[in-house]
């Protein structure tokens, strides 16, 4: 995509979802640059603004420490900027409205764009090469994610794709067989009625709710049923494809087969659902959990059908860094192939880099985890997410709110339809009038 970035997008219009409106501040002058080169004894410090995605903070710190021991003439210092992507957009947003700014930002999926559209990010193609962190080694469907006016704006950090979790033995005792349903339709027919008859006071499956990204989740079953928020940048919710995925999903609440929840693992870990979707992300955690026999599998889409949207986090250099030569460094050494393998076999995110997934470390990981292998393998079958959810400022709260509206009843084609209107609005004001 081609933008002329020339000056803030106007947002007045979607106030309210301010969670989601990364990039949408004033931008800071001059002087609001984060740190100004190196101290009288030669030493820079750059400031990593992180939410420590899949409970990373200790593992970032000794990713820092072993930096700075191989850069004695670098000191990165680590701030708490949220405990989600959005609260770290949030904080960021304001810094660029006169605060202190950080050199380096954890930027998520739907965060990034309006950053880099508004100049509040660095292009980082010259600073990594210089760097000497080959990009031609990332995740090609990864990192090209973050691709705008022929530059890249972040590298691929904490990156995830939702992924189908179910309890073995619960599974084998509805007479199921270990695997995952391979279509939704097979869900609905034969797993999940299965699993009600065999556990009558247990969710066959919950799902995280609007505000912790149903979003997310649904965009690969609107997806593998024809359907899409969108089409390049025109809204296609209220599609007939679209609509109809929408009207799965409301009768999976109204048959008890899906439950909404705020945090999906706790209820799967403690039996109260059979079955989750989750980010790879929550694998590490589930599994060290041990209370419940995991098993993973692809989400379910129709063969041949691309029905698992990527996701997860990148990090940035801020535009107005005046380390940006510093930071680069720090940003080719966290994500290079030893880090990936450690960050990705720490938390369950995907390994970044081609080469991670090839090390001898990582090959007998697969062998010991399974599970972990299936999240690596799904990550062939993704495919890049709408722009009505990643590129709209506020567009994936947005689209979740509606998806809570029709899990409560609400009539599906005129949601579909309503939300359609507005983030088309958006896209004709704030974004199309920027397209070259």
């Amino acid at each position: 995509m081609n933008i002329r970035r020339t000056g803030v997008i106007g947002l007045t219009a979607i106030a309210l979802g301010l969670a989601g409106c990364a990039g949408t501040g004033t931008a800071p002058s001059d002087n609001g640059g984060a740190n100004s080169g190196a101290d009288e004894n030669g030493v820079t410090t750059i400031e990593f603004w992180s939410n420590h995605p899949g409970s990373s903070k200790a593992l970032e710190e000794e990713m820092i420490a072993a930096f700075e021991a191989e850069n004695p003439d670098i000191k990165v210092k680590l701030t708490d900027a949220g405990k989600n992507y959005e609260e770290v957009a949030q904080k960021f947003n304001a810094a660029l409205s006169g605060g202190q700014v950080p050199d380096l930002v954890v930027a998520s999926d739907v965060t990034w764009f309006n950053f880099a559209l508004n100049d509040q990010l660095a292009p980082l193609d010259d600073l990594l090469e210089e760097a000497g962190a080959e990009p031609s080694d990332y995740v090609p469907n990864l990192y090209d994610e973050y691709v705008l006016d022929g530059q890249h704006f972040a590298v691929p950090y904490a990156r995830s794709t939702p992924l189908f979790y179910y309890n073995k033995d619960m599974w084998q005792a509805a007479g199921l067989p270990d695997r995952g349903p391979k279509t939704w339709e097979e869900w609905n027919d034969d797993f999940a009625p299965k699993l009600a008859e065999a556990h009558p006071n247990v969710t066959p499956l919950v799902i995280p709710d609007g505000s912790v990204y149903m979003d997310w989740y649904f965009q690969g079953m609107i997806w593998s049923m024809g359907g899409a928020y969108s089409k390049d940048l025109t809204m296609t919710m209220s599609s007939p494809e679209s609509v109809k995925a929408g009207e799965f999903l409301q009768s999976q609440f109204d048959q008890g087969y899906f439950k909404a929840v705020k945090e999906a693992t706790a209820p799967f870990v403690s039996g109260q659902g059979v079955a989750m979707l989750e980010s790879t992300g929550s694998l590490g955690g589930v599994t060290e959990d041990g209370k419940v026999n995991v098993g993973t599998a692809f989400l379910p889409s129709p063969e041949g059908v691309l029905g698992t949207p990527t996701g997860g986090a990148g990090v940035g250099i801020s535009a107005k860094s005046e380390n940006k030569e510093a930071a680069a460094k720090f940003l080719a050494f966290l994500t290079n192939t030893d880090n990936t393998v450690m960050f990705s076999q720490s938390t369950g995110y995907m390994p970044v880099r081609t080469s991670a997934k090839e090390t001898p470390e990582a090959q007998a990981y697969f062998e010991e985890n399974p599970n972990f292998k299936t999240a690596v393998d799904q990550l062939e079958f993704t495919q890049k997410q709408d722009a009505g959810r990643v590129y709209v400022a506020g567009g994936g709260m947005r689209i979740g709110a509606a998806l809570d509206k029709i899990a409560q009843g609400a009539d599906v084609a005129e949601t579909f339809k309503q939300i359609d209107e507005e983030q088309q609005a958006i896209i004709d004001s704030d974004i199309k009038p920027k397209l070259n």
